[in-house]
Parts: C-alpha cells; sequence; structure tokens
C-alpha cells in the first residue's frame, strides 16, 4: 500500500507538472471560441508567449523530479550570461547591444541569451512531449477502472509504475544535444584561451613591476655607490668604506629579491622534489599550524603541479587573510585517474566564487586542464575547498 499511495503522488505530479502547458492552451482556445471571430487571435498569442514563458520552468521541475525519484541527473546545458562592461563612454556592452544603465544591459542580455538559447526551443518541443508521460498511463488506467473489479486490482497493481515513463523522455529529450555539448564546449574553451592570455599579461606585467620597483632600483643605487666610493677612494677612504658596507647590504637584498621573485614565478622546491614537498615547505612558512597529508604516487606535469600549488597557497593565503584562521588541513591523494586536492580551515566562513574574484581565477585556471574547484563554506565555518584535476588531462 505504501508503493501504491507513493506511486499515485508521484504520477499526481509528474500529471500536474506536464499539463501546465495544455492547460494554458485549452483556455486559450476557450477564450478564442467564445469570443469568436478576430478575437481568437488575442488567446492564441497569450498562450504562445505562456508556452516560452512556461517552458524552462516546467522542464526544471521534470529535471528536479527525476533526480528526485531516481537519481539520474539530467544536465540542463543553458547557456550563461557573459558579465557586461563599462566602455570609456559610459554606455554598458552586453555583448549585443549598448545601454545606458547596467542594469538594462544585464536585463536586455538575459533576454537575447535566453531566445537565441537552443535549449530554450528544446524545452519548448519537451511541453509538447510532456504529456504523453501523463496521457497513455491515464488512458490505461481509466480502461482499467472500467472493468471492474479486476480493473481495480489492475489500477492498483500498476500504480508505482504510473510515473516511471517520465524518466526515459526526460534523458531522451532534455538533456543537450551533441551539438549543443560541441557549442558549449567551443565557448569553454575559448574562454579559458582568453583566461589564460589575460593572466600571462597580468604575470608578465607583475615580473616586470617588481624588477623595475624592486631589484633594477637597487641595482641602480649600487652601481651609483660604488662609482661614489670609487672617487672617495683617495681623499676619503673611511667614507669610501662605509659605502662599500652599504653596498655590500644592497647588493645581498637584491639577491634576496630576485629570489623570492623566482620562488613566485617558479619554487625551486616545486621544480627539483615535486608538488608534495614543496606543500609541506610552504607549510613550514605559513603562520597556520598546517598538517600536510599526502597519498601521491606519480609524478604531475609541471604545469598542474604549478596549478595546483598556487591554488593551494591562495586558499592558505585566504585561510590567513579572510577568515582569521588559526589551523589547516591539506590532503593530496590520487584517486584512480583523478588527483584530488582539500584545504580545510577553521576559519570564519562565508567564502564563495564571485565573479571576478580570486576563488574565480583560480576555478578558471583550473578549468584549462579540464579541473574543477568546489567550496564549501557555511557562515561561522569551516571551510573546504576541493580541487580535482584529471591526470590524463595533461
Amino acid at each position: 500500500m505504501r508503493q501504491v499511495t507513493v506511486g499515485f503522488v508521484r504520477f499526481g505530479a509528474v500529471f500536474g507538472v506536464s499539463m501546465l502547458v495544455p492547460i494554458v492552451w485549452a483556455a486559450a482556445v476557450a477564450l478564442g471560441v467564445w469570443w469568436g471571430g478576430w478575437a481568437w487571435i488575442a488567446p492564441v498569442f497569450w498562450a504562445c508567449f505562456g508556452t516560452l514563458a512556461l517552458s524552462r520552468p516546467v522542464c526544471r521541475m521534470f529535471r528536479a523530479l527525476v533526480a528526485r525519484w531516481t537519481g539520474t541527473v539530467i544536465p540542463a546545458g543553458y547557456r550563461q550570461a557573459a558579465p557586461v562592461a563599462q566602455m570609456s563612454t559610459g554606455y554598458w556592452w552586453n555583448g549585443f547591444s549598448y545601454s545606458r544603465t547596467s542594469e538594462r544591459a544585464r536585463e536586455e542580455q538575459r533576454w537575447r541569451t535566453r531566445w537565441s538559447d537552443p535549449a530554450t526551443w528544446r524545452d519548448v518541443r519537451f511541453t509538447a512531449i510532456a504529456p504523453v508521460t501523463v496521457i497513455v498511463p491515464l488512458l490505461g488506467l481509466t480502461l482499467a477502472l472500467v472493468q471492474r473489479p479486476l480493473g481495480i486490482i489492475v489500477a492498483i497493481a500498476s500504480a508505482p509504475f504510473a510515473w516511471r515513463l517520465a524518466e526515459p523522455l526526460a534523458v531522451r529529450f532534455l538533456r543537450p544535444s551533441p551539438a549543443m555539448a560541441l557549442a558549449d564546449r567551443v565557448e569553454e574553451l575559448t574562454a579559458q584561451r582568453a583566461d589564460t592570455t589575460v593572466a600571462q599579461a597580468a604575470e608578465i606585467r607583475r615580473i616586470e613591476r617588481d624588477l623595475h620597483d624592486g631589484a633594477q632600483a637597487r641595482l641602480v643605487s649600487l652601481g651609483l655607490s660604488l662609482a661614489t666610493a670609487e672617487k672617495l677612494m683617495a681623499t676619503n677612504p673611511d667614507q669610501a668604506k662605509a659605502l662599500l658596507r652599504e653596498a655590500r647590504v644592497g647588493a645581498a637584498a637584491s639577491l634576496s629579491e630576485l629570489r623570492e621573485l623566482v620562488r613566485g614565478i617558479s619554487p625551486p622546491v616545486l621544480n627539483e622534489r615535486g608538488l608534495v614537498d614543496a606543500v609541506r615547505a610552504s607549510a613550514l612558512d605559513s603562520p597556520l599550524d598546517t598538517n600536510v597529508t599526502a597519498d601521491l604516487r606519480q609524478k604531475l606535469d609541471p604545469p598542474i603541479e604549478s596549478a595546483l600549488y598556487f591554488g593551494i597557497a591562495e586558499l592558505m593565503t585566504n585561510a590567513v587573510k579572510h577568515a582569521h584562521a588559526t589551523r589547516a588541513q591539506i590532503s593530496i591523494v590520487q584517486r584512480n585517474t583523478d588527483i584530488v586536492v582539500e584545504v580545510e580551515d577553521n576559519g570564519r566562513g562565508g567564502a564563495s566564487v564571485r565573479a571576478g574574484g580570486g576563488l574565480d581565477g583560480l576555478r578558471r585556471r583550473l578549468a584549462v586542464f579540464d579541473g574543477t574547484l568546489e567550496i564549501t563554506s557555511p557562515a561561522g565555518g569551516p571551510t573546504r575547498a576541493r580541487m580535482l584535476v584529471p591526470c590524463e588531462s595533461s
């Protein structure tokens, strides 16, 4: 009886979701017949608009029901709107046109992205197919109930299965088509290439700035001190010796800055001893009480090691700077063909991946290797970050 009750409830839920659009059209037809003449055009227009407006919510509810009842997750494949940008003229560019305000630019972009998205028309098609999931079982149950009492027994026995037609239809017609998946992949790779180009340019500018403001300035000062000491060597040896001492200190400071710069570009310990030892060495220099556990059975490619190392360094910096944590746990393990890195701290939590933020940049850098970043950070902590990179993607 429990299975029968659950079956009837689920069938009722599928029926209610599937018949939303047919109900809109039935009401439009009824109004058109009642008004007569050319007045039927207005109800049909609003029925078409209602179908477009309801198609995506109906499909989302279908996916949610199928995922909750069967565990089958059907990806939506909707296109994501790109961020709007303000131009030097003061107008906002949304990828399609210019607008005077950012709100208007985002609103227009949202509508244009939705109507140009192939997934929208896939959803509209599914709203016409969805009633099949309930009409066929409903007709069967109706015919069975006519033949009483045997029909009642058949209806009760088939109730747990009456809703199950929803899963194969949803999987078949709601998942992204190969063309949509290919287009999304092309867009993703294009965005990754742009991110990589921007990141490389920013890194070059950072190195140039550090050399100009740090080591280069010290070397210029060192040259001037040596020139002055050379002139004073005959007339004032004591002052010349003092300048030489200052020059020696400046040379040591310049060498230290150059080493720090090289370590920021590519830490020597990372190149010489690998990811695990580099992370352990970094943990010793961290103000956090850090525990590092590792189970890595292979040497990773240098680009992947570098991405994971600097990803861990950024997460640790966030834990100190923003979360005010005192302890951290770093885990590096290999699971089948994936490298999984988890960083947990006891900070105050509240971290999230915001567009243009540091975590968003980290997510984009990992995406170059088909990697992912997952953040769990409730208010009050703890914060858990999980980076996953497939080994075969290298």
